[in-house]
């Protein structure tokens, strides 16, 4: 189905897999490695106003395997290969830990939203796995998946749009129109990081 859109409100962004290598709980910045076509695509879209940020669960915090200021060392040196984002939502629960923030709920694309006024509804949301796919879903949002190696081919046959890469994405979100699925609304979040890691 083919829907008319305006430029989205934002543009949401898994961290692990999808703007830097999947290092699992990494803690240590000298690891982090970007993705193909991260950087362009991010210049493209804040050259086109479009606000970005990132929506990434973080589970060794609850697991002990990283501490939170190593996280925020990693995103600290993310920030430095591809520039300030205008807002971090953070998950840092275990899947038992019945949070409504950690993909694939949707809290973590709520929280991001609000922090950058605008609605869900007019994000898109960029990710490589169905968790962040479901989590667009979960609000109505736009959601783009950009496989990798490790992207289940049922994750892939179930998203509303698949890109070959950033780059790619970023010229799916400038153009005019897209083909997209239509998506329901969703809850909330209760744990986030947005200009800063705290509680919401």
């Amino acid at each position: 189905m083919v829907f008319e859109l305006r430029r989205p409100g934002a543009v949401l962004f898994d961290r692990d897999g999808t703007l830097i290598r999947d290092v699992p709980y990494n803690g240590d910045p000298a690891r982090v490695e970007l993705m193909p076509g991260a950087l362009e695509a991010l210049s493209r879209l804040r050259r086109a106003d479009v606000p970005v940020a990132v929506v990434t669960n973080q589970s060794g915090v609850a697991k002990g395997l990283l501490t939170a200021d190593e996280m925020e060392q990693v995103n600290a040196k993310v920030e430095e290969l591809l520039g300030p984002f205008d807002a971090w939502a953070i998950c840092v629960h275990d899947d038992g830990d019945g949070c409504t923030c950690r993909k694939p709920a949707p809290g973590l694309v709520i929280r991001a939203a609000a922090v950058l006024d605008v609605s869900p509804r007019d994000c898109v949301v960029v990710g490589d796995i169905g968790r962040d796919m479901d989590a667009a879903r979960a609000v109505g949002a736009r959601g783009i998946l950009v496989p990798t190696p490790q992207t289940l081919r049922e994750e892939v046959s179930r998203a509303p749009e698949v890109a070959a890469d950033l780059i790619d994405v970023a010229d799916r979100v400038l153009s005019d129109t897209v083909t997209a699925t239509p998506v329901t609304a969703g809850a909330a979040v209760t744990w986030s990081r947005a200009m800063g890691w705290n509680r919401w």
